[in-house]
């Protein structure tokens, strides 16, 4: 299934060969496609290894955040992520860099999580001080008000009655006052694994910076029951402001997933993005 209409097609074929070429000591382990994210392709290697590749926009240089500031943000956080291990480079007719982390044990959750496992997350993620930290990528983290014009042109072609209103009420809020945080930017259903129950792991640390922390209290509409909103609230230790900017998060994010996937493209994040949506016009 074709997420983009300008995407890359990534299959078996093209990671071996890659792997072949750059890191022949895998090149034989067992291979199997994992999961399709909104721009990357995940496959399982072997036991205990993932590999990333990028099918679209993917990136041009060596550098990569994730290489940088994963190690060194593991030691501070409740629950396990995973720990680069070697950085592919363009080849066998693939024009980008891609990468190749450790697989993490897990179940993509069906239902809310414990909110004391969320706020302990989000909690953890605001505690970490280091020097250097980058901003989020793809905006996160910055004003709301950066996104408001594509919030409006997604409004223009998805039906949400209240979105708009709740929006501005957002967009008008006092903005994060405070020195920038650790977020992650990005928790929702597709991105965190559980075990027995319980909050395990947490994947995609692509956005990861630091930056207004309601990027990431707006996990409260996303992986918080409604009935533990308010204690997962209490547990952060959320100002209103920044609960009504995280409200703006869920909205922004919900209307532009649903005004560029479709059912036809990419049905698990359109189903998630009307629940997002939902949960926060509902409260």
């Amino acid at each position: 299934m074709r997420v983009h209409a300008d995407e890359l097609d990534v299959d078996e074929s093209l990671v071996r060969a890659l792997l072949a070429e750059q890191f022949p000591g895998w090149a034989d382990l067992p291979l199997e496609r994992a999961g399709d994210g909104t721009v990357n392709v995940i496959y399982r290697l072997g036991e205990e290894l993932s590999v990333r590749i990028p099918r679209r926009d993917g990136p041009e240089t060596e550098d990569d955040l994730e290489f940088r500031w994963l190690p060194l943000l593991a030691p501070q956080l409740p629950v396990a992520i995973p720990r680069p291990v070697a950085r592919g480079r363009p080849g066998a007719g693939y024009p980008w860099f891609w990468s190749v982390h450790t697989w993490l044990q897990g179940d993509l959750p069906t239902g809310p999580l414990a909110v004391a496992d969320v706020a302990g997350l989000v909690s953890a993620l605001r505690r970490i001080e280091l020097p250097g930290a980058p901003e989020p990528a793809y905006g996160r983290g910055r004003p709301l008000a950066d996104r408001d014009a594509y919030v409006r042109a997604a409004l223009e072609r998805v039906d949400a009655p209240g979105a708009l209103e709740l929006w501005e009420r957002a967009v008008s809020a006092p903005g994060w006052e405070h020195e920038p945080v650790w977020v992650h930017a990005d928790l929702d259903r597709r991105n965190v694994l559980v075990r027995d129950g319980r909050l395990a792991a947490v994947l995609d640390w692509g956005g990861v910076g630091v930056g207004d922390p309601a990027a990431d209290v707006m996990v409260a509409w996303k992986l918080v029951d409604a009935e533990e909103r308010e204690r997962f609230r209490e547990l952060v230790g959320v100002d209103d402001a920044t609960w009504l900017r995280a409200q703006g998060w869920v909205v922004s994010q919900a209307l532009s997933a649903l005004g560029y996937y479709t059912l036809d493209t990419n049905p698990a994040i359109v189903g998630e993005a009307t629940r997002w949506l939902a949960e926060v016009l509902a409260g």
